[in-house]
């Protein structure tokens, strides 16, 4: 019998986090640059790129079906290999829709929804594998750094890409804007395929061929009827719906109720993904640390949830009560409030996806991946629906009454109470046993 191959070191980490940077540096290029010449230098309505935006999120509800041939396959390499080709295609393809809709706007729309569909699956399918093989390959007490790593390196592709790509594109020109899709698309699948060389140990033939005996609604049926993992299933959509459903709405409501102008809501904007990247950071090293309590992914979970629904409540009486510029100028105290929420939300944030890692093995290696796809189409209809949710529940809350700050008070509260919900779920999740305390020496000097 073959030994259990070694938990990855830090390098390796780095390394897959690697393959998240650039599926972000593709992604961002669909949500930013051609949502923006789409509605500007095409002045369609700004309907169009939302709902293929949305159909990128819609199509990831068959994650489960990609985990499960990853399970299949007894290996997750080649499935994050052909979603990250897939996502590449998608990227230029998408592009040259873009630029095909101002002289064929039939066939441009065409080529530009099955390109979004691609970029869907292909997300879809790179990062459900990608989170399996980090599950399986990190020590349980090094899953939340894990998870802030790769998060963290994501978010670097969005820094890193929109900027430079920005840069490229002047002057603007439908060539440019295809050669620097192309160009960034083919850069981030090398990155990707380099990140990824030699990393997975080989899968025992046993666990593949335990997999390929029961079809794939045996094995959904089969995760879906675990209390666990349907309860995490629930938690996912709930917090993920909460989490997304302020996106669209939190600038405005600071533009309408405290007439910051938009330089200041984008600081404000900010000063949330500060607060984010704070969460992530101390649930990493505190975990990575700590013992017991401490160390518990559930009450960093729970805990992230429950501050988020207090920043929320704030946030809504914020614009009932008097102002305290805790930070400096008008909307001090809002400003206080949504660094608050930003940190919350990156503490359970990070601590649901480590949770996610350690609950994902449970039950057997053979379901794996198709539990890790549950979650993740949990996590992208919650997202798909949580921007659009939120801003239609302000207009709706408006019309019924007839008011400003109490609208926004109300959708504020409703998302605070989602939060809620979601944290007693999350405290009734079985913490993953503890693994001893690591060895942080080689740190700075692994290579995996």
């Amino acid at each position: 019998m073959s030994a259990a191959p070694a938990p990855f070191g830090w390098g390796t980490i780095l390394r897959l986090g690697l393959v998240q940077t650039a599926l972000g540096a593709i992604v961002v290029l669909m949500t930013s640059t051609l949502n923006r010449v789409m509605v500007v230098e095409l002045a369609l309505p700004a309907a169009v790129p939302g709902a293929l935006v949305a159909l990128h999120y819609a199509v990831q509800v068959l994650r489960p079906r990609w985990g499960y041939g990853s399970d299949l396959g007894g290996r997750r390499t080649p499935w994050i290999i052909g979603g990250m080709a897939l996502l590449a295609l998608g990227g230029v393809g998408a592009a040259a829709g873009t630029v095909l809709i101002a002289t064929a706007p039939a066939a441009g729309f065409a080529l530009a929804i099955l390109s979004f569909l691609a970029v869907g699956i292909g997300v879809g399918a790179a990062g459900t594998s990608l989170l399996v093989l980090l599950s399986t390959g990190v020590a349980p007490r090094r899953r939340g750094a894990a998870a802030t790593i790769v998060w963290i390196m994501m978010i670097a592709g969005f820094v890193v890409t929109a900027p430079t790509a920005g840069h490229l594109l002047d002057p603007f020109s439908a060539g440019r804007l295809v050669a620097v899709s192309g160009g960034v698309s083919a850069i981030a699948f090398a990155v990707a395929l380099a990140a990824l060389w030699g990393v997975e140990p080989r899968r025992p033939r046993a666990a593949a061929r335990e997999a390929a005996r029961r079809p794939f609604r045996q094995v959904l049926g089969e995760v879906w009827a675990e209390p666990a993992a349907r309860r995490f299933t629930i938690f996912i959509f709930l917090a993920m719906l909460a989490y997304s459903a302020q996106e669209l709405i939190l600038e405005p409501f600071a533009g309408l109720v405290f007439a910051m102008t938009p330089g200041a809501t984008t600081k404000l904007a900010g000063i949330q993904n500060g607060g984010v990247l704070a969460g992530m950071v101390l649930v990493a090293l505190v975990t990575v640390r700590a013992r017991g309590r401490l160390a518990s992914l559930r009450l960093w979970t729970t805990g992230g949830c429950l501050g988020s629904a207090a920043a929320l409540l704030a946030i809504a009486a914020c614009g009932a009560g008097p102002d305290a510029p805790l930070l400096g100028g008008p909307g001090g105290l809002l400003r206080t409030c949504v660094a608050l929420l930003g940190f919350f939300n990156g503490v359970f944030a990070v601590s649901a996806i480590g949770s996610m890692m350690g609950l994902a093995g449970a039950g057997g290696e053979s379901r794996h991946g198709t539990r890790m796809g549950v979650w993740g189409a949990a996590q992208g209809v919650a997202f798909g629906l949580g921007g659009f949710l939120g801003a239609a529940s302000v207009d709706v809350a408006r019309l019924a009454l007839g008011a400003v700050v109490p609208a926004y008070a109300t959708v504020f509260a409703a998302e605070a109470a989602l939060f809620v919900v979601a944290a007693g779920l999350a405290w009734r999740i079985g913490a993953p046993a503890q693994a001893p305390r690591p060895d942080l020496s080689g740190l700075a000097a692994s290579h995996g």
